[in-house]
């Protein structure tokens, strides 16, 4: 369709999601000048009403909590990755009006391990049991070989979760959240939760920690996160999940492939955190190509692959994180 294009993400709260700016950098790079990308307060009441007003220009919806389950009924047919686990974070709407709805972080999940080295284990575990747990189990039915231990908070949930199970052919072991301490034991956790929720398991984190993964990207890092990076494990993190999962949001919107992007160009943007950022004299600063430098002195710049210390998991750019590198770095190529 000739003409502006729209597209959007949706949820409630919306406020701190960074889709706006990595959508808006890719249409920059792809040269897509007439594309714009806007974020909507909507929750599941107000939903219904919202795609009433949805015009020809709409050309897709990236949806966050609470509306991946909520939107299916609206919608003209959803995938079989979205129905494996009846979620759905994308909508694509094409010129005759057909609304297709699709789940990104599933593969988007599934890519943030394998780019972090994490392609098989041979038992996982799960923190939490909502929608997001539900695409983390059906990421982990293609990395995990073994049993998946999942964590939940209520007995509803976990009905949920075998039902998911059953569904995605894996194994699941249903515990207490009491016992959620053992989880981080295991080869790789990934956490599902709401902010501030893991945070008191963060004094259990092992001497010797394998892999985490931890879906939020604000707050970052979470206590959790902090603490197991500070003890040596590997640490994937939402903002890797976000690219990833943004990369094939923005491939179905416009049709235009990632391949065909110099990531280099695209430089993403996000509003520095209040009182984190040191005076120059302490060694952060900037260069003009982002707003960050490390808060921890660690003498970071935007451009530079990683920190020159070991505080990366306190830099609010993640820069230790290949695919946020990805949208940050001017001077990273694919293959570096």
């Amino acid at each position: 369709m000739p003409g502006p294009r729209r597209a959007a993400v949706l949820g409630s709260p919306i406020a701190h999601s960074l889709s706006p700016v990595l959508h808006r950098a890719a249409y920059a790079e792809l040269g897509l000048e007439d594309w714009t990308y806007d974020r909507f307060e909507i929750d599941e009441k107000a939903l219904p009403g919202f795609f009433e007003t949805l015009g020809p220009e709409w050309a897709g919806l990236s949806l966050t909590m609470p509306l991946k389950r909520a939107v299916i009924p609206l919608l003209d047919g959803i995938t079989e990755t979205a129905a494996s686990v009846d979620a759905v974070n994308t909508v694509v709407l094409t010129e005759d009006g057909r609304r297709t709805g699709d789940n990104t972080d599933i593969p988007g999940m599934v890519a943030a391990l394998h780019e972090h080295g994490i392609d098989k284990v041979d038992t996982a575990a799960i923190l939490g049991a909502g929608a997001t747990a539900s695409s983390a189990l059906a990421a982990l039915s293609r990395v995990c070989t073994g049993e998946i231990v999942v964590h939940v908070r209520s007995e509803a949930r976990a009905d949920e979760m075998r039902q998911w199970a059953e569904r995605l052919g894996v194994t699941v072991r249903i515990a207490a959240w009491d016992d959620a301490e053992e989880a981080l034991h295991a080869p790789l956790v990934v956490s599902t939760t709401p902010a501030g929720v893991t945070d008191a398991l963060a004094h259990a984190v092992p001497e010797h920690p394998a892999a985490l993964f931890d879906v939020l990207y604000d707050p970052w890092p979470t206590v959790l996160a902090a603490r197991w990076s500070a003890y040596g494990g590997a640490v994937v993190g939402g903002l890797d999940l976000l690219v990833h999962q943004a990369v094939l949001q923005v491939e179905q919107m416009t049709g235009r492939s990632p391949a065909r992007w110099r990531p280099c160009a695209v430089r993403a943007r996000r509003p520095s955190p209040p009182g984190k950022i040191p005076p120059r004299s302490a060694g952060g600063g900037t260069s003009g190509r982002g707003p960050f430098s490390c808060p921890q002195a660690c003498r970071w710049r935007p451009g530079r692959r990683r920190c020159s210390s070991r505080c990366w998991a306190f830099c609010p750019t993640g820069c230790r994180s290949p695919s946020w590198r990805w949208w940050w770095s001017p001077s990273w190529r694919p293959g570096r």
